[in-house]
């Protein structure tokens, strides 16, 4: 089942057209990474998809149901990059607010609250105001407020952009953690972020979809990144000569993508073979091609 079906949707500005023609499919379950350059139309195709914005034409299906089906009150939610809270009020006091709105009564307004507080480790802070916490502590609130009474569909825009490393992992912790009861869509420019996250990828372009498809789909063939501490003479002629490779690119200084035969169980053991025999040192062996190199380096 699909969670969201877009087709042929159109959305212009004036004369600058933000979505030209965009069709996709998002199956239930799945977390998709929308990606693709400043003014790609990223923002755009969030505000249509949360009913902020109306296209031009085209179809949007969310659950099952057209945009503004009164079926999706409370079945998807979306946190803006620059989601802000009110500095005046307890975090409790604004949750609840937000969970009312929804249809809850107070009771229940005040289990969700505490229920998506902790969640998120902030437990303890119920009475705490935002101006009272950090930067980190902020933005996970504002996630808090996005999975109030349990969305189905979750579009998150640039969710960890600013945080240090620890506040980073742990707001993608709690996306993995929720990966199996939502679909999420999420929105950033860290790619290594959304390799560890996502696997189906969205990439816009001035407004067109130039790639829909699924992240390391494996077939007929896999692929093994690998990346050397140095890199050594004539690497390529010497990866080729690997039982069952197909095929070997250098994508940037070091690294290299090596494409074999899906029915060889053992590549990754006899590629660690081969490097000791040439007293290769390897940084790093990635089980697939990495999402920068899906997207930027293909032949």
């Amino acid at each position: 089942m699909n969670a969201i079906t877009v087709t042929n949707l159109n959305k212009a500005f004036g004369s600058k057209q933000a979505l030209n023609n965009v069709t996709f499919e998002i199956e239930a379950g799945k977390t998709t990474a929308l990606i693709g350059p400043n003014g790609a139309g990223k923002t755009t195709l969030f505000s249509v998809l949360c009913g902020y914005l109306q296209p031009d034409s085209g179809e949007v299906n969310i659950l099952g149901h057209k945009l503004g089906d009164p079926a999706l009150f409370n079945k998807l939610s979306a946190l803006p990059q620059d989601a802000q809270l009110d500095p005046r009020f307890s975090l409790e006091k604004q949750l609840c607010f937000y969970a009312r709105l929804q249809g809850m009564n107070k009771h229940a307004a005040l289990k969700d609250t505490h229920r998506v507080l902790e969640f998120v480790g902030l437990k303890d802070n119920f009475n705490s105001r935002i101006s009272e916490l950090s930067h980190g502590m902020r933005k996970r609130v504002c996630i808090a407020q996005a999975l109030i009474n349990s969305p189905k569909v979750i579009l998150l825009d640039e969710a960890t952009a600013g945080l240090d490393p620890v506040n980073a992992r742990e707001i993608r912790n709690i996306i993995a953690d929720l990966s199996d009861q939502a679909t999420f869509i999420l929105s950033s420019h860290d790619l290594s972020e959304l390799e560890r996250l996502c696997n189906h990828i969205l990439y816009l372009e001035q407004g067109v979809l130039t790639q829909h498809q699924t992240y390391n789909y494996q077939g007929e063939h896999n692929y093994i990144t690998l990346q050397l501490c140095k890199e050594p003479l004539q690497a390529i002629d010497h990866l080729k000569q690997l039982q069952d490779v197909t095929h070997v690119q250098q994508t940037q200084s070091k690294e290299f993508v090596i494409e074999y035969k899906a029915d060889n169980r053992q590549f990754d053991i006899q590629l660690l073979k081969h490097c000791h025999k040439l007293k290769w040192q390897y940084r790093q062996l990635i089980n697939g091609n990495t999402l920068e190199n899906e997207l930027f380096n293909k032949e």
